[in-house]
């Protein structure tokens, strides 16, 4: 089957079957799986035109609603840590699409910053893992129930969940993302991949919890970033910008069924093994990015 703006001839079987596999895993911690579709597209598919970030955010925009719906009909969807992350992610993925186009036609230098992330949030939870905690140890919480919402002040919100309380800072979390839609938009990720294990490293949070708030801002950080994209394309005719619909269709499609399916095997996977999940997909993308500026 022939995608014309890809430029690819691809059997149909398998982008939805590569999408299904990683879609599957990479949900129950929060993460839609774009940002490893990306290398795939780019390396195996050689799909690697300004456009394959838009076709990117396609297939979050038709993988996620999955997951999403099952999050709502468990009461696990945290809206005030939800309504935080889209006020900062939709005008950090405006910005993040003009610097891919504009400022960053080679995304090498800018790679290097990505993966320079991702590692660090790979580290961070990486030690969280296999150093002894230092102090008293607070339980984990049982990945069952729902997200209690308790009165909170203007700068923090506060939520009950698995028998403890958790509270966070709008604004911190504000300003991460912004960085966040920067970043997403400029490599056609939602952000998911970044703003989970920050949620879970930095801002002790439990993963159980936020996951469903973090699929909701990577589905309006796709559809936000896919519409930048079309506004921008006729600006620059030499490039191919716009999505491929039909590749990121297949994608979708894959996408779907695995959303589903992760979201309903996360609550019975211990947060410990979540957050190994986490950092296993963390330095698939970082690495990768890391080998492609250093060979040049």
């Amino acid at each position: 089957m022939y995608f014309p703006v890809a430029g690819i001839e691809v059997s149909p079987w398998l982008p939805p079957a590569v999408a299904f596999g990683i879609s599957l895993f990479t949900s129950m911690g929060g993460v839609s799986g774009a940002f490893l579709l990306l290398p795939f597209q780019v390396s195996v598919l050689g799909f690697d035109s300004p456009a394959v970030s838009a076709t990117n955010q396609v297939f979050n925009i038709l993988a996620t609603p999955g997951g999403i719906y099952r999050y709502l009909r468990e009461g696990r969807m945290l809206w005030p840590l939800a309504w935080v992350l889209l006020a900062g992610t939709l005008p950090g993925v405006a910005l993040g699409a003009l610097m891919r186009i504009a400022w960053l036609p080679d995304p090498r230098d800018f790679k290097l910053l990505v993966a320079s992330v991702l590692l660090y949030i790979a580290l961070r939870l990486g030690c969280d893992l296999i150093a002894p905690t230092r102090g008293p140890v607070r339980a984990a919480p049982a990945p069952v129930g729902s997200v209690e919402i308790l009165e909170g002040e203007r700068s923090r919100f506060r939520f009950r969940y698995g028998g403890e309380s958790y509270s966070a800072s709008r604004h911190g979390l504000f300003v991460l993302a912004l960085a966040v839609g920067v970043v997403g938009g400029a490599y056609g990720i939602g952000g998911g991949a970044i703003i989970a294990p920050f949620l879970v490293s930095v801002f002790a949070l439990p993963v159980h919890a936020v996951a469903g708030a973090a699929l909701l801002a990577t589905l309006v950080t796709s559809v936000a970033g896919v519409a930048f994209y079309h506004l921008i394309a006729p600006f620059y005719p030499e490039m191919s910008i716009a999505p491929d619909w039909g590749l990121g269709l297949l994608f979708g499609l894959g996408g779907v069924a695995g959303m589903y399916c992760g979201a309903r095997l996360q609550r019975h996977i211990p947060a410990r093994l979540l957050k190994l999940l986490l950092v296993l997909c963390l330095l698939v993308p970082a690495l990768r990015y890391l080998q492609e500026f250093l060979a040049g």
